[in-house]
């Protein structure tokens, strides 16, 4: 058995490292994850840092975690400044932290790669490399975030801290056609997903729905315009380029869904940007170069369901937040994450405001209606 840190996923083979990925989830596939190293969306400029698990026997990559050493806490989605302020306040030193997540992605998925006979090996072996590594380096905590269920339940059986959070999902009720979702749905909001489709064609806007394989350069350059003009407009920083769009285009052609809004004189004015696994749809990124009344709804949500619905996966997570998810047939749903703190002197309190942000979204949740009939 060898044991690796590798500060580059490229030194990992392609194929071994495929081999372990669940449901073919396009975020967690050696190439998205090489797509991002190689053009520098991980890197000291963002503060994310390659550190990734590789466990071999006989020279065979039989386990691995993704994970990096974080000087910061962007593009996480699990926020934990409160925590990162306790330690400041206190002249003590949160940054950095090793994170399992895929960056700038909140979507479910494995953290802890192995295949389903091995785990009862490999999970203790992972976690404990994790630990070894965090009090060999000095690093404050480790955090895995949005890990699959079964990995989520053994962390918590380990004692690791558990966090909850809510995003609004769409499954797919094994319908036929859109309107089959639609007759499901309470009557004004069917009545309201119809006007707001009725919106966008009344505007005259045409939609192209391409893959890696039909979207062209242009498609992508157009795209990446609309990506970093919805950081500028929220003040944020776009970590992504056009680089990385048409790597994982090329690399990953079939799992990519780009979704262009165009108005009659031909001018590509909006984009959404999906990927696919075997079975799950994520919505990822939206952009436009102007505002179109009702379009966002239909790149990102409409035509992620018709795509959900023609080629059979079952669930849609269409990302972070958003609660106006719900009129549009999308429902409450929990996510998770599990964190381990290393010697740290907040750990009754950090267990007290995991306990109380518990409670806060199981309220949450239970306090928010149905957008479907009751049967």
């Amino acid at each position: 058995m060898q044991i690796k840190i590798h500060p580059e996923i490229k030194q990992i083979p392609t194929q071994d490292w495929n081999n372990l990925v669940k449901d073919n989830n396009p975020f967690l596939r050696h190439e998205f994850l090489a797509a991002l190293e190689n053009n520098d969306g991980v890197s000291d400029q963002f503060g994310w840092h390659p550190c990734h698990i590789a466990i071999y026997k006989k020279g065979t990559l039989v386990a691995a975690m993704p994970l990096y050493s974080k000087m910061n806490s962007y593009g996480e989605f699990v926020f934990d400044h409160a925590w990162a302020d306790a330690y400041q306040r206190n002249q003590l030193a949160y940054y950095p932290k090793l994170v399992s997540a895929i960056p700038y992605t909140p979507a479910s998925g494995q953290r802890l790669l192995c295949s389903d006979e091995s785990q009862d090996e490999f999970f203790p072996l992972l976690i404990k490399t994790v630990k070894h590594f965090a009090e060999q380096q000095s690093y404050s905590s480790f955090h895995c975030l949005f890990p699959l269920k079964d990995e989520l339940e053994w962390m918590k059986q380990q004692n690791l801290l558990i966090r909850h959070d809510c995003q609004f999902h769409w499954h797919n009720q094994e319908y036929e056609n859109f309107d089959d979702f639609l007759a499901l749905l309470e009557k004004k909001k069917r009545k309201n997903i119809r006007q707001e489709r009725n919106r966008v064609k009344q505007q005259d806007i045409t939609l192209r729905v391409l893959n890696g394989n039909t979207a062209n350069n242009k498609d992508w350059d157009d795209f990446t315009l609309f990506y970093e003009q919805t950081f500028a407009e929220k003040y944020g920083t776009a970590t992504l380029n056009s680089g990385f769009f048409k790597e994982v285009a090329s690399k990953l052609p079939e799992q990519i869904i780009l979704v262009l809004a165009d108005k009659p004189n031909g001018e590509c004015i909006a984009g959404s940007l999906m990927f696919a696994s075997d079975t799950v749809l994520y919505g990822r990124h939206w952009g436009c170069s102007e505002q179109i009344d009702k379009l966002h709804f239909e790149a990102c949500y409409y035509q992620g369901i018709e795509y959900c619905i023609e080629h059979k996966l079952k669930v849609f997570e269409p990302g972070a937040q958003g609660e106006h998810k719900i009129a549009r047939g999308f429902i409450p749903t929990l996510t998770q994450s599990a964190h381990w703190l290393n010697q740290s002197p907040f750990a009754e309190s950090i267990q007290q405001f995991i306990q109380h942000e518990q409670d806060a979204i199981k309220h949450y949740m239970q306090s928010l209606k149905s957008p479907y009939k009751a049967l």
